[in-house]
């Protein structure tokens, strides 16, 4: 199987986090990204950080439009190692729960489900109310790992660097990724 990751974000806060793992992965060696950014994710790109929207776009290797289905990710039959949807937005988690693949984002998650690849999903937002408790159950019980934005305090961040890194690096883990990005417990 090619070394090929899909990369979505949606519009939660947090596109922090997304950005750092794209990042991440341009810096190794043998991985191409399928990179997707949904309409409020751009604009959160321009509310939350110094990047534009082109300076993220330029960090993956394929960019596709949020409705784009002719994209190669929006079939089965494209072998990916898996997909991370960081941030994920309630209503994007609420679309993969319902199996409603309405945008190119839930289209490429819905096919890592059907086809048992790893589906990370980074779920932003605080408090949860029982509806998004719900959709993480059923997105769960789909085969999609949750991974709530919540940082760990054991490796002592002293940056806002610090805690991005280790979210994405967690993300990174879970498709079996090797990386540096945070101090592993007890290291």
């Amino acid at each position: 199987m090619k070394n090929e990751i899909i990369i979505g974000m949606s519009g939660a806060s947090g596109i922090q986090y997304g950005i750092r793992i794209l990042e991440a992965i341009k810096q190794m060696k043998g991985f191409e990204t399928h990179l997707v950014i949904s309409e409020s994710a751009k604009q959160l790109i321009k509310i939350e950080t110094d990047y534009s929207v082109k300076d993220v776009e330029n960090l993956g290797d394929n960019i596709y439009d949020d409705h784009d289905f002719t994209a190669p990710i929006a079939s089965g039959s494209h072998r990916s190692r898996g997909m991370i949807i960081a941030p994920s937005s309630m209503k994007n988690l609420a679309s993969i729960a319902s199996g409603m693949s309405d945008t190119l984002i839930s289209r490429a998650a819905d096919c890592c489900l059907k086809e048992k690849r790893p589906l990370i999903i980074m779920a932003r937002e605080t408090p949860l109310n029982l509806i998004h408790i719900e959709n993480m159950k059923k997105a769960m019980e789909a085969g999609a790992s949750i991974l709530p934005a919540c940082p760990a305090f054991y490796p002592r961040p002293k940056t806002i660097d610090d805690i991005i890194d280790f979210m994405a690096g967690r993300a990174l883990d879970l498709l079996n990724i090797e990386h540096n990005l945070y101090k592993r417990w007890r290291e």
